[in-house]
């Protein structure tokens, strides 16, 4: 999509009822949907996140950024996500914990982010990790400078790409805390995306079709 029609209708967005729960559960794995269905009790005294859903212009075409997490002993190795993580004691809000950790990631000043709105949050019970994602757009094109020690790689996701069902499947994968179970994923380049991300993902994607 042309990203000057994308921004014709992004600021929408910020009136929108959000999916929530009946988008997530589009990508949860199965194993999380009942957990996800009884709410936030169980997630009290969990860590907070914040992560950045961030938009912007490439050959005149609109992308969403997403992030190839560098292996290391940890649930979330090698992993496809957005760019984001805790909440440190010194971020004034959650938001702002989203600015500071895209810019220590990929290089990316606040400054250079508008952030539209929050989106509903995600629980990631083998981290206990509660994440808030945010939508933010930048106005030109980007470069990047990665954190090499958390993050190996980039994924810059035409918004075209997102928007066409046919790149989600299911996929039996090895997960930490099942084997070979069954989960949806979206196929992205050669990364197949699920979890949290997926679950965030499908939330974007269903409120994106509302407004484009």
């Amino acid at each position: 999509m042309n990203f000057l029609t994308f921004l014709k209708s992004i600021d929408s967005i910020e009136h929108i009822e959000l999916p929530s729960i009946d988008a997530h559960v589009k990508m949860a794995p199965f194993e999380r949907i009942e957990l996800i269905k009884k709410g936030f009790e169980s997630i009290k005294n969990a860590r907070k996140a914040a992560v950045m859903m961030l938009f912007y212009p490439k050959n005149e075409l609109t992308h969403l950024l997403l992030i190839v997490r560098n292996s290391y002993p940890g649930v979330h190795s090698s992993q496809i996500a957005f760019p984001g993580g805790k909440v440190e004691d010194f971020d004034f809000d959650l938001k702002a914990t989203a600015l500071r950790e895209t810019y220590e990631e990929i290089g990316i000043q606040p400054d250079k982010i508008n952030v539209i709105r929050d989106f509903t949050s995600v629980y990631i019970p083998p981290s206990n990790f509660l994440v808030y994602p945010f939508l933010g757009v930048s106005y030109s094109e980007l470069d990047f400078t990665l954190q090499e020690e958390e993050v190996a790689g980039i994924i810059e996701m035409p918004l075209s790409l997102l928007l066409d069902d046919s790149i989600i499947s299911i996929q039996m994968l090895d997960t930490s805390y099942a084997k070979s179970i069954e989960v949806p994923v979206f196929q992205i380049e050669n990364h197949s995306v699920w979890g949290a991300t997926a679950m965030m993902l499908s939330e974007l994607k269903d409120v994106l079709k509302m407004i484009l």
